[in-house]
């Protein structure tokens, strides 16, 4: 089982980020991860920074966030295009700094119109994008946790790819792994040979293979096989990915985690 894991979840659409972190402390989490889009848009936290920070401490938590991923191209074969997203994630890395957050989730990923343009082109971009946002990252004391995403660049089977190009973490999604194919000893096997390059772990629970989010528990990942693979010493973080602004449901699932742990 993992050691030293701290545990968390991610905030969804419907969730007033104070609640959130409110309810994080009085849980027992020990960090909220906030999306930082739509009304946790960089733009909706400018000039509150210290008060976010102010509210997390207050409840005994740390802050990662998860950085914007729809309309945003760092893959782009299209140069503005591809330019004006890093520089849209730099501004929401520069953002995060501010209010103290640890870790970022970035989505690896692209929209380029795939029969025009082959796979190398679209990796060589991303990867450069990577190490250009993990530099900016790195300089605001923030690691960035770069994602799995399933039928996208970078799915679990090309992290080898990334983890040889850059210096940036990874994000394993479980449920995203098991759209890539891979059941509960493919997940295990991912762990044990790159837990190293795992920071942080969205617990995706899924009943099939498909991007469910359910409870912890409530699908068929076997976690307990996973943990056993990070072993003892892994120092990660574990961020319930719930989708859901009912907060029994999180709670229902920390109790299920911690029997785990």
């Amino acid at each position: 089982m993992v050691g030293d894991a701290r545990t968390g979840f991610v905030t969804q659409l419907g969730m007033d980020r104070r609640e959130a972190v409110s309810f994080g402390g009085e849980a027992g989490f020990d960090f909220v991860e906030l999306m930082m889009d739509g009304e946790s848009h960089r733009d909706r936290l400018r000039g509150r920074a210290s008060d976010l920070r102010a509210a997390a401490d207050d409840a005994g938590l740390s802050l990662l966030v998860h950085l914007p991923f729809g309309g945003i191209d760092i893959g782009s074969p299209h140069e503005h295009v591809r330019e004006g997203a890093r520089r849209e994630m730099a501004a929401a890395l520069d953002a995060a700094a501010e209010f103290g957050a640890e870790k970022a989730v970035l989505h690896a990923s692209t929209d380029a119109w795939g029969p025009a343009w082959d796979e190398a082109t679209l990796h060589g971009h991303l990867l450069e994008s990577v190490r250009e946002l993990d530099d900016r990252a790195r300089e605001r004391g923030v690691e960035l946790c770069v994602e799995n995403i399933p039928r996208g660049a970078f799915d679990t089977n090309d992290f080898p790819t990334l983890f040889d190009e850059t210096e940036a973490s990874m994000t394993l999604d479980t449920g995203h792994a098991r759209m890539d194919g891979r059941d509960d000893g493919g997940i295990a096997a991912l762990c044990r040979d790159y837990g190293h390059r795992i920071s942080h772990v969205h617990l995706n629970d899924t009943r099939v293979a498909s991007d469910e989010h359910l409870p912890f528990g409530a699908g068929t990942i076997g976690f307990e096989t996973m943990f056993d693979a990070l072993g003892d010493e892994w120092a990660g973080t574990l961020s319930l990915e719930v989708f859901t602004d009912d907060y029994r449901y999180l709670r229902t699932s920390k109790d299920r985690l911690d029997e785990l742990l």
